[in-house]
């Protein structure tokens, strides 16, 4: 069958949360129902916001990146794939998921980094212009077992992922606030722990999206 119209689902939560497995799991399950669907991820997602999200993430050298350069390069990230690829796609009937989205930039630099929450919240939705979730599934998990599970992660061995390597109380506030979002949203925003096994929150996340699909 067929979606009967588009509609964007995003992912969100802390490092090591196992999105990118709920992600895949659920692309699989959509397109075995013949859902057309397209997964993606921020920052990222087409070839400009790309190399974006290499200087946001991997940035290395002696001038230290700031805070507010940090939040504008994930906005403009953000306008290049809402605008490319996932307002057209969910025009044209298809499912988008979106492995982080904007609800990481109010957590991560609206909180976290302590910047003017107004002004963030302001520039995301300047940003998105419109494209706002029709679900996020946030997995909760504290941030040290996030740890454990990054620092075993093949695919990401050698690389200097800025944010990743935040200390323990950045990660914490983190949490902190993706919970204190999803308290603000609930009808949008739904919790899921990410201590279970993958099958087992995999089967509560296809609950969770038959109103949706």
């Amino acid at each position: 069958m067929n979606c009967k119209k588009g509609c964007f689902i995003t992912f969100e939560g802390p490092e090591g949360a196992g999105k990118s497995t709920q992600v895949k799991l659920l692309r699989q399950a959509l397109e075995k129902r013949g859902i057309q669907t397209i997964v993606t991820r921020e920052p990222g997602g087409t070839p400009l916001a790309e190399q974006l999200r290499d200087i946001v993430k991997y940035h290395e050298g002696d001038e230290p990146m700031a805070a507010e350069t940090e939040l504008l390069l994930f906005a403009a990230s953000r306008a290049q794939h809402v605008r490319n690829l996932i307002k057209p796609a969910v025009a044209e009937g298809k499912v988008v998921i979106c492995d982080r989205f904007y609800d990481s930039t109010t957590a991560y630099q609206g909180y976290a980094r302590s910047l003017e929450l107004d002004f963030v919240q302001r520039l995301n939705m300047f940003a998105i212009a419109g494209c706002k979730p029709d679900l996020t599934i946030l997995l909760d998990l504290p941030p040290e077992a996030g740890f454990s599970r990054t620092a075993a992660r093949a695919e990401t061995q050698g690389l200097n992922d800025r944010l990743e390597n935040e200390a323990l109380d950045f990660h914490l506030a983190v949490r902190s606030a993706f919970l204190t979002i999803a308290e603000q949203e609930p009808e949008r925003v739904k919790v899921v722990s990410a201590l279970d096994a993958p099958e087992v929150i995999h089967c509560t996340i296809m609950e969770l999206i038959e109103n949706v699909v």
